[in-house]
């Protein structure tokens, strides 16, 4: 093998490497931004949760009233 050949052999692998590390930040990329989302929306779910058990604590619950059905 020449040392041209090699020479573009190595040219070859280099931007083949080049392509699959762009690939893969974007990947990363894609990922990063998904996993926000989903704590973005875990948060506003903790929150609505929060809210919910305070509303339904602060509830009284009536003393001594007849059921519906009678």
């Amino acid at each position: 093998m020449s040392t041209e050949e090699r020479l573009i052999d190595l040219e070859i692998r280099l931007s083949r490497q080049d392509d699959l590390v762009e690939t893969l930040n974007m990947q990363v990329y894609q990922q990063r931004k998904k996993i926000d989302e989903l704590e973005a929306l875990c948060l506003a779910l903790v929150g609505r949760v929060r809210e919910l058990a305070t509303h339904v604590s602060q509830r009284q619950a009536p003393v001594d009233e007849r059921p519906p059905h009678y």
